[in-house]
């Protein structure tokens, strides 16, 4: 039982978690949304409808003056009493959530469909594979069991292709930039630094060539743990595609529904997980190997002087 509430809370914090995970939520305001509701808006048109007929109806004058205004004045009372409690009433509260939860998966839903149109063709075959397989395991389970819906357990895949998506993409866009890298030319720089720093005339220019000399060990050294996380979502992309297939044959094969339960679905989101804080991580490194390596190239110009 309890590990049930412990998978079922981490889907919910795993899916929070993509939603908001580049920006802050987006706040709520339940007043604007009862304003926006149809409801209102009609109830609003049908007051001024009434005011209009009341100065048409009315005689000229005082009478008219007062039969237009008074439409007006209920209108205005039965707004606000409107929305000084609609908004706060929790059943009202939790249809704005579920209305505000759907469009935010069909916002997110929207992005992914753009996001994988710019994948290379090999690497949309593989998540479209992927998708493939996920909706052949809900049919297959649905299929073999007789049952009309799919555990909630099972649906975690949904879950799992999502970030399959989101990992690729953070993949490839780290693989072409690290392709704009040179390891081999940051290395020739690091011994030539160490001969200038042996060879050096005096302490000050020593100095300086040691600067020099860490900066560029600091850049080898951010190269290597780019290069190591990239290792790591590589890993994580064949791990997931891995259990797809697994959960695949064992959805085919399994004597009874409960045989699903045997596998370790928990253990491959805390991966996830733990990837995705990696990257967060090493976010920062390539701000600066990005820095670096301008900063590199625009060192390595001949002077102004020789290029005229």
């Amino acid at each position: 039982m309890n590990s049930g509430i412990h998978h079922s809370s981490f889907i919910i914090h795993h899916s929070s978690f993509i939603i908001g995970r580049n920006h802050m939520a987006e706040q709520v305001s339940y007043v604007k949304e009862a304003i926006k509701e149809p409801l209102n808006i009609w109830a609003m048109v049908i007051f001024l409808a009434l005011a209009v007929f009341a100065v048409t109806a009315a005689p000229a004058g005082f009478l008219a003056w007062i039969a237009w205004w008074v439409p007006l004045v209920a209108a205005g009372a039965a707004e606000a009493l409107y929305l000084s409690s609609v908004p706060n009433t929790p059943g009202y509260r939790r249809v704005v959530d579920q209305r505000m939860r759907r469009r935010a998966l069909a916002n997110r839903e929207q992005r992914r469909r753009e996001l994988i149109l710019k994948f290379d063709p090999r690497e949309r075959e593989a998540v479209e594979y992927l998708s493939w397989m996920k909706n052949q395991i809900y049919q297959n389970y649905q299929k073999f069991t007789g049952m009309s819906e799919v555990p909630e357990r099972i649906r975690t895949l949904d879950v799992y292709w999502e970030s399959y998506v989101d990992l690729l993409d953070t993949y490839r866009r780290r693989k072409n930039h690290m392709r704009s890298i040179n390891r081999q030319t940051i290395q020739n720089q690091i011994q030539q630094a160490e001969r200038a720093v042996a060879t050096a005339p005096d302490d000050d220019t020593r100095r300086l060539y040691q600067t020099n000399l860490e900066f560029l060990q600091k850049r080898m050294k951010t190269y290597d743990d780019m290069e190591r996380s990239m290792k790591r979502v590589e890993a994580q992309l064949q791990s997931i595609e891995s259990f797809f297939g697994l959960v695949n044959d064992q959805v085919v094969t399994m004597p009874t529904p409960e045989h699903i339960s045997s596998l370790d679905f928990e253990s491959l989101l805390s991966s996830i997980e733990l990837t995705k804080e990696i990257l967060d991580e090493t976010a920062p490194i390539m701000s600066q190997l990005d820095v670096s390596e301008r900063s590199s190239s625009q060192a390595a110009r001949p002077p102004l002087a020789q290029r005229q």
